[in-house]
């Protein structure tokens, strides 16, 4: 059995846009504790969108971007009898976050753009129009709750 919950750690939220979101993206898209290169490739990112994309703000194309990869739907693994089933269940607000920001940032990594501030504004960009990598992952994840919802009385 499980102890305890893990606290939820308070985000300050970041000094130019006012966002808690896009400080979790920073922490997210950090590696070995290189916070200022993580803050430069996602504000760079930003920009690159906004002179990419004249009409749009980058805020706006990320907001946008988050609102059309969280996943409403996920299955988990339920043993049931010795059998396994993949049981349909709605995502927590906090998980669907986690999951959209770790989900565009992983396939901003594997884009074939030059820099990680093209990768990530490219990503976005996509996401934000509903296509990408990341949007089809979203999809996926439903297509697959969809195809398993035989197995929703397994909910638990």
């Amino acid at each position: 059995m499980r102890r305890r919950k893990a606290p939820v750690r308070p985000v300050m939220p970041d000094p130019v846009y006012n966002s808690k979101v896009i400080t979790k993206f920073i922490n997210s898209l950090m590696y070995d504790g290189k916070k200022s290169v993580a803050t430069q490739i996602m504000y760079g990112a930003l920009k690159a969108i906004e002179q990419k994309n004249k009409e749009a703000k980058g805020i706006e194309v990320f907001e946008n971007a988050m609102d059309n990869v969280r996943p409403i739907m996920e299955v988990k693994s339920r043993r049931v009898g010795g059998a396994t089933y993949q049981v349909p269940v709605e995502v927590r607000a906090a998980r669907q976050q986690a999951l959209a920001i770790r989900w565009i940032i992983s396939f901003a990594r594997k884009r074939s753009e030059r820099t990680m501030i093209d990768k990530l504004a490219g990503e976005l960009l996509d996401a934000a129009n509903s296509r990408g990598a990341a949007f089809k992952k979203k999809e996926d994840t439903y297509k697959m709750a969809e195809a398993n919802k035989a197995f929703a009385h397994y909910r638990w």
